[in-house]
């Protein structure tokens, strides 16, 4: 089915939106944990590394949820949690870097989202992302894929830090950032609750219903698209 969207952009979320949720939590995060220990051992010094144990430490102090007798642990029991933290995912992102860029990790995505973005582009089409893993390995996601380097295709990155993916402010601050009116925006993502807050900032909101998600209930009245192909974007 084609869902044709009136939009001068295309905002992404990447975890069962482009990317399949399996290799997010059966590749990435696996690989982050298991070289957790080490890696803050050995890098924790580093200016970047060092921020981003500051801002989980920051985090620790304040979380009256999650107990934890040291970081390390801390950090470990929000990646079993899958908290979306912006310290965590800034040193998840540093770790899957190395991995990268060793060869020992490569992005996969939906076979169907190389076309898309091509076509988008071609069309005039703004394409951005916007997830809860950070910015930098969002775009070694899209940098090393088995389509190539489709980071250069991607005009705009958005992570936690411009706020919460279920706050309306944050899609507001997306449209800022774009320079257009959030009416000429499309939002694509799994989650109702990120659709409910894109939809409230006034974007169009599409839900991705891809292999792996979870079940949606019906209601919702958000137009469906199981391939970016179906998505046809401009005007």
């Amino acid at each position: 089915m084609t869902v044709a969207l009136t939009a001068a952009a295309v905002v992404l979320d990447v975890e069962g939106t482009t990317a399949p949720i399996a290799f997010v939590h059966d590749v990435l995060f696996p690989y982050a944990a298991a070289r957790l220990d080490a890696f803050v051992a050995t890098r924790g010094g580093e200016p970047a590394v060092a921020a981003a144990l500051a801002a989980l430490t920051a985090e620790r102090a304040a979380d009256r949820e999650v107990a934890a007798p040291d970081l390390i642990a801390y950090a470990r029991a929000l990646m079993a949690c899958d908290r979306k933290s912006t310290g965590l995912k800034a040193l998840q992102g540093l770790m899957w870097h190395e991995g990268y860029l060793a060869g020992e990790l490569r992005g996969e995505l939906y076979p169907d989202v190389a076309p898309a973005f091509a076509a988008w582009r071609a069309a005039g089409v703004t394409i951005a992302s916007y997830s809860s893993g950070s910015i930098a390995a969002q775009r070694l996601l899209y940098a090393h894929t088995d389509a190539g380097d489709l980071d250069r295709l991607i005009a705009a990155y958005f992570d936690t830090t411009t706020g919460p993916k279920r706050e309306p402010a944050s899609y507001a601050t997306i449209a800022t950032a774009l320079a257009l009116p959030p009416a000429r925006i499309a939002f694509v993502s799994d989650v109702i609750a990120e659709l409910d807050a894109a939809a409230a900032a006034g974007l169009i909101a599409v839900l991705a219903v891809r292999p792996g998600n979870a079940p949606v209930a019906d209601g919702h009245g958000y137009p469906i698209a199981t391939s970016l192909a179906e998505l046809r974007v401009g005007g």
